[in-house]
């Protein structure tokens, strides 16, 4: 564990705008390295070489710059934090070299997949929004979607096919867009206290997609549900903190929860130990599912049990533990916690020997592994079991 003084230390020198020597300092000390000893690059006069550990933090943060130390040689280039191809952990299928997705990888003939864009005093953001085929019969589910880094919304639906899982249950999908103005790899801000929060920052703008749709489409109001991957998986838990009042379930696909960060040094103890949690109103707390790959090397899976402890406060749950494999892929642990009604208010999906990628998902899009059981299907099924009460 990082001791007080280090994150004190590595907090000081962020403040001061020393980025990448607080990123150094961290990464040391998480190889097990004292502070007062310097790595095999830096004894020789050469900055230290940074490893980001996820495509969740760093982009926004850290920028690209020649250390301040001084030296004899030529320094060698640091890495950039969005070079995600580099990134230890992330051998699956990934964003930089791909071609957009097709047309027919996104969303199935006959429905529509149209662009919208949505202003307030806070900010503004660009969404797309999925609409299926029997979209007037009546007041339908809605579900958002929050991508992780470097994806767009046409990547995140061609790669989890929620939009044809959508068409067969009759529900209606939001995708709102983190441009990377705001984040330069357009990570979710998740590890920011102002993007913690209800009615300010991030969390301000996706609830207000959320209620435009709602508005502008015929959107059962108590079964709006939110999701999202990694960056997006931890913006969602942030949703389901602080918006509970607006979303029946939360699905959180290799994520943090609330409150796991609140500045860079927190966020790497977080995502490479596991980060504490919050619940941010003091509300009720959102059902919530969970997947998260037990080989993931870039979110440590600690963080799923952080979640679950998070959504569940009452005493009494009954646990079921089940599991099982997908034909020549990954086996699973499902560990589900009912009330005393047997209604389901948790599950969470170990998925052995996975990564950091969407459980099931396509190859037509980044950050799937297609081994895995289908995070989805699951998650949807859960969704809809769930409404808000009165």
């Amino acid at each position: 564990m990082l001791s007080q003084n280090l994150i004190s230390e590595a907090t000081h020198l962020t403040r001061a705008g020393h980025l990448v020597e607080a990123t150094a300092l961290l990464q040391r000390m998480l190889r097990g390295e004292s502070a007062s000893e310097p790595s095999a690059s830096t004894a020789r006069g050469a900055p230290a070489r940074l490893e980001p550990p996820t495509i969740d933090v760093t982009a926004s943060v850290v920028e690209e710059k020649e250390s301040r130390r001084a030296t004899r040689v030529s320094p060698a280039p640091l890495q950039r934090f969005d070079r995600l191809k580099d990134f230890p952990g992330l051998n699956l299928r990934g964003q930089m070299t791909r071609a957009p997705p097709a047309t027919t990888d996104i969303a199935p003939e006959g429905t529509r997949f149209i662009a919208g864009t949505f202003r307030s005093a806070n900010g503004s953001r660009s969404y797309k929004l999925f609409v299926p085929s029997r979209s007037q019969e009546k007041p339908l589910p809605l579900v958002v979607m929050l991508h992780g880094c470097t994806q767009s919304p046409d990547d995140f639906a061609a790669g989890t096919r929620m939009n044809f899982l959508a068409e067969e249950r009759n529900c209606f999908v939001v995708y709102p867009e983190q441009p990377s103005g705001a984040n330069q790899a357009k990570c979710w801000n998740w590890f920011r206290t102002g993007d913690q929060q209800r009615y300010g920052g991030e969390p301000s703008l996706i609830a207000g997609i959320t209620r435009q749709v709602m508005r502008d489409y015929p959107i059962d109001p108590k079964r709006v549900y939110v999701a999202g991957l990694s960056a997006g998986g931890a913006a969602a838990a942030i949703m389901a903190a602080t918006y509970a009042d607006l979303y029946a379930a939360v699905g959180i696909h290799s994520g943090l929860a609330c409150g796991a960060a609140s500045d860079l040094p927190s966020a790497f103890v977080a995502m490479r130990q596991g980060g504490g949690s919050k619940n941010a109103d003091g509300g009720p707390p959102v059902p919530a599912i969970v997947f998260h790959g037990d080989r993931d090397a870039t979110v440590h899976p600690n963080n799923g049990d952080r979640i679950v402890e998070q959504s569940v406060k009452a005493a009494g749950l009954k646990v079921k533990v089940s599991g099982g494999r997908v034909p020549h892929g990954h086996a699973y642990t499902r560990t589900n916690l009912a009330d005393a009604d047997g209604r389901v208010v948790s599950e969470h999906w170990n998925v052995h020997g996975a990564g950091h990628a969407w459980s099931g998902g396509s190859p037509a899009g980044s950050y799937t592994d297609p081994r895995g059981p289908d995070a989805t299907r699951e998650m949807l099924r859960f969704f809809l079991g769930h409404s808000l009460p009165g």
